[in-house]
């Protein structure tokens, strides 16, 4: 018996009662064997039809899930041997010391800081004890709101009286001034200029900063006007923050009163959120020199120069945008290469934009990837004590009043050197989609991966017999009438070959007669005329 040619071999490859046969998938052979329809083969197909549809709910069930993108958080408390000390911000709540206001600063800024009409200056000089502008007065040509802040704002020299950090002597040389809303105001350890950020290897007080701080009463402006920005209070605003993102003291610093020591116990939270489609976070900073209409996308990616993308960088760009979009300038705490407002410009258009923009909360900012906080635990105790008013005051050369109205002291401390982990993770992974995929497939069809190439290799093996087969048949059937035209065409001509003689000439075998003009009986018919 001859071996099946690859023609046979083929047909039996794709012929669908041999792949049941040999196929590792459950229930096929009992459908598709040899043999007549019965009741048996019948509820084999109902069983595998309805297994089949079981496990195709089952898997776009899950993959109905997974493109939820759920996820979870995870709340982890973690032990350290050295934690980086925050960056603490502080400004006294009194922007503009009454002493360095000049008749110059009051003509421009009086209107927009002070809500002084310029028939008002004599009598509010006459208020702060000042005598009135000379005769032939002429106010400066230009002027500049930032070198306002610096010149008489209060200064770091003249309000710290006394700083240790770790119980080490610390001074003005260890703060970075910084331009906020309410003025010039220093931040210790901010890690400016490269500079290399302090750390804390064991947790309570008197293990972190503590500072003395004089608020300088004397130096408050008098309430002039009852103004939006009115001031009531006394004292400092603080605001503990991470060195990648700008303070926003304004509105996230608490206040610390005098005559009180203030003790503030942090611990260090670390926040890892998710990108989209998973979460929302982002971690690609704002150029606050970009100007988008308010239907661009937020903006392009920052260059390599930029602070790490944060929470309150994201809300400080988006409201320099804005204000140098409808007034043509920034306010001075505000990042970015635009011109700084005039006060008339402050004042007719830059403070009213931004206080319409913070109330409406135009600025839609996600929450960045990876951020660090410090949550506060706040205590106070009075200060001075009857036994250390006398001494104090000596010391510093003032009264026991002054100093139980002006003098306060913030001891800022970790609790423990451990740390909070809170961690957005991947609700559904798809290791874990994959995995439910092959035990849904493996309960109710009984198949695997292997499985599957199997079936694929019998769709291939279809393909070539029945798709290009007939093609290839078809190609060969033309191909062969082709030939049979041709050979007809030369039986027609009585072309006479001339016969060699070599020896008896064979006997011309008979030619069976048929109708059907196969290519067999063309040939032995012009082989017969020759």
């Amino acid at each position: 018996m001859k071996p099946p040619g690859p023609e046979e071999a083929r047909l039996r490859a794709s012929d669908l009662h041999v792949f049941a046969s040999s196929c590792t998938l459950h229930g096929l052979g009992h459908v598709f064997g040899p043999g007549r329809l019965t009741v048996r083969r019948g509820l084999w197909a109902v069983a595998v039809l309805l297994s089949v549809a079981t496990f195709l709910y089952q898997v776009a069930d899950r993959v109905s899930y997974y493109q939820e993108f759920h996820h979870q958080t995870a709340l982890d408390e973690r032990e350290s041997h050295r934690l980086t000390f925050p960056a603490i911000t502080l400004c006294n709540i009194n922007p503009l010391r009454r002493s360095r206001l000049t008749h110059n600063d009051l003509h421009w800024a009086g209107p927009a800081l002070l809500g002084l009409d310029p028939a008002e200056h004599t009598a509010f000089l006459r208020a702060l004890g000042r005598p009135p502008a000379p005769p032939g007065f002429m106010p400066s040509p230009t002027f500049d709101m930032a070198q306002l802040y610096a010149r008489a704002g209060h200064t770091l020299d003249d309000m710290l009286l006394d700083c240790s950090y770790r119980g080490q002597p610390c001074g003005p040389e260890n703060f970075t001034a910084i331009f906020t809303r309410m003025g010039q105001c220093y931040t210790f350890n901010s890690g400016a200029d490269g500079a290399e950020l302090l750390t804390i290897t064991k947790g309570g007080a008197g293990n972190g900063l503590e500072i003395m701080l004089d608020v300088q009463q004397e130096e408050y402006l008098p309430m002039w006007k009852d103004m939006e920005e009115t001031l009531f209070e006394v004292g400092i605003r603080v605001q503990i923050h991470s060195q990648e993102e700008p303070p926003l003291i304004d509105q996230l610093g608490f206040g610390v009163a005098p005559g009180y020591q203030t003790f503030v116990s942090c611990q260090q939270q670390q926040l890892s959120f998710l990108p989209p489609p998973w979460g929302d976070c982002s971690s690609v900073s704002l150029d606050p020199d970009f100007e988008p209409e308010p239907s661009d996308p937020p903006g392009p990616p920052s260059t390599s120069s930029s602070p790490p993308y944060s929470l309150t960088g994201c809300r400080l760009v988006c409201e320099t945008r804005y204000v140098a979009r409808k007034c043509g300038c920034r306010m001075m705490h505000m990042p970015g290469s635009a011109p700084v407002c005039s006060p008339q410009q402050h004042k007719d258009c830059a403070s009213a934009a931004l206080d319409a923009m913070q109330r409406k909360d135009a600025c839609a900012c996600p929450n960045p990837c990876a951020s660090t906080r410090y949550a506060k635990e706040l205590s106070m105790v009075r200060i001075p004590s009857r036994a250390a008013a006398r001494y104090l005051a000596r010391k510093f050369n003032r009264s026991e009043a002054y100093i139980a109205e002006n003098v306060l002291v913030l001891d800022i401390f970790f609790e423990a050197l451990n740390y909070e982990l809170v961690e957005q993770k991947k609700a559904y992974e798809m290791s874990a989609l994959l995995g439910d995929i092959g035990g849904q497939m493996g309960l109710f069809i009984g198949a695997s991966l292997l499985t599957i190439l199997e079936i694929l290799d019998y769709l291939c093996e279809v393909f070539q017999d029945r798709v290009l087969g007939y093609f290839w048949n078809r190609r060969r059937s033309q191909k062969h009438s082709s030939t049979n035209l041709l050979q007809e065409g030369l039986g027609g001509h009585r072309t006479q070959v001339p016969h060699l003689s070599l020896g008896p000439r064979p006997p011309t075998p008979p030619c069976a007669v048929t109708k059907t003009l196969s290519a067999s009986h063309r040939t032995c018919y012009l082989v017969t005329r020759l």
